[in-house]
């Protein structure tokens, strides 16, 4: 396998999980909870004042992350009232009340699934939405219309006669064994022809960066899992991590000899001899700035690498965790342990992805049928 010996440095760093004013320093999670708190209320302020009864309704049963996307999404809905309906285009945001919501007709929704397929936003930046875009956008408008008209604070809700888009199976992209194997080979030796500054970057990051990939296909945690961690959340004695799932559960996750050798190589030289930034002692994972990495440094990390060893297939943290998902499935053949170790809610979930028919079953059928005698 050729090699190429630039190796760009990771972009994008990590967020601050800085405690000003206390002299303690906040986890990442409780860091991210705090900032996408703020984030919301902000994004709230460019909404109808209507708007905040529903969310504030929903945050029991959502996640900050999940109400931040139906805000935004929720506010593109506004605007493209504003934009393409006559009777709002003199309309601010501001203006909008209940009573709007309930003169639209199924067409106007209609009218607005259409347009979600390509628009411009407010920075005049060409949005483009595939069809889980569009359905998660959708999805968002018919669970707000549905707040208020359960609530009876609207006589209709239009929503409901408009058809939902149709979302397609697509074919899930992973890591066979071989390419598995290669990765991690490639970030072992990458750097070997290396020469230089390059040279000295790839020394600085390798342990680091082959800890992660090691950690993620060795466990199948969400990148966001990943870069959560601290280095007390490690514990070498049972051979676990402590990740925080979506949610904010708080799980153990077990791993082998292979994650073991990787994180306690990391952990006694690179971290070991990297001093952090106030703020970042305790994060496991920290970027060459000395801070806690963040879910792009990883995600930029993780394309970097395996761009070099599979050009044609995107691979991303999420495919090494479904990577992860397909080997356990094929070698416990346990569906429920793979839920339960993803930190799947619903067992349907991991079912559709990871119990379909095999690769390899589905190969047999090529030389299966005979068109010809010899």
């Amino acid at each position: 396998m050729t090699q190429k010996k630039d190796i760009p440095p990771d972009t994008g760093t990590a967020e601050n999980t800085e405690n000003t004013g206390t002299g303690n320093t906040r986890t990442y999670h409780e860091q991210k909870y705090i900032d996408n708190t703020l984030r919301l209320r902000s994004i709230l302020k460019t909404l109808p004042p209507f708007a905040r009864d529903y969310f504030r309704a929903v945050e029991p049963t959502t996640s900050a992350r999940t109400r931040i996307s139906y805000a935004y999404d929720i506010r593109v809905f506004f605007h493209f009232l504003m934009e393409n309906n006559p009777v709002y285009k003199d309309y601010t945001i501001d203006r909008f009340t209940l009573q709007d919501l309930e003169r639209l007709e199924p067409v106007d929704i209609e009218e607005y699934q259409e347009y979600l397929k390509v628009y411009d936003n407010e920075d005049n930046k060409q949005i483009t939405n595939t069809e889980k875009g569009l359905a998660r956008k959708m999805s968002a408008l018919r669970s707000f219309y549905g707040y208020f008209y359960k609530r009876q604070a609207i006589t209709k809700n239009p929503t409901l006669l408009v058809d939902m888009p149709k979302l397609h199976e697509k074919a899930i992209i992973r890591l066979d064994t071989d390419e598995v194997a290669k990765l991690l080979d490639y970030v072992d030796h990458g750097g070997d022809n290396l020469t230089g500054q390059r040279k000295a970057y790839y020394e600085k990051t390798k342990n680091r960066d082959l800890a992660i990939l090691t950690l993620l296909l060795g466990t199948g945690i969400r990148v966001s899992e990943c870069v959560g961690l601290d280095i007390q959340d490690v514990d070498f004695n049972n051979n676990g991590i402590k990740v925080t799932r979506k949610g904010g559960n708080e799980m153990v996750v077990y791993f082998g000899e292979e994650v073991e050798n990787a994180l306690k190589t990391y952990l006694y030289t690179t971290r070991k001899n990297t001093v952090p930034l106030p703020g970042h002692e305790n994060a496991l994972f920290l970027s060459t700035q000395r801070r806690r990495m963040g879910v792009q440094a990883v995600e930029n990390m993780v394309k970097k690498y395996a761009r070099e060893v599979t050009p044609n297939k995107k691979i991303t943290p999420h495919k090494l965790r479904s990577t992860y998902g397909t080997a356990l499935y094929r070698e416990t053949g346990d569906i429920y342990l793979v839920a339960d170790v993803l930190g799947h809610k619903d067992v349907n979930t991991t079912k559709k992805h990871y119990a379909a028919i095999d690769e390899n079953r589905r190969r047999k059928a090529a030389g299966a049928v005979k068109l010809r005698e010899s």
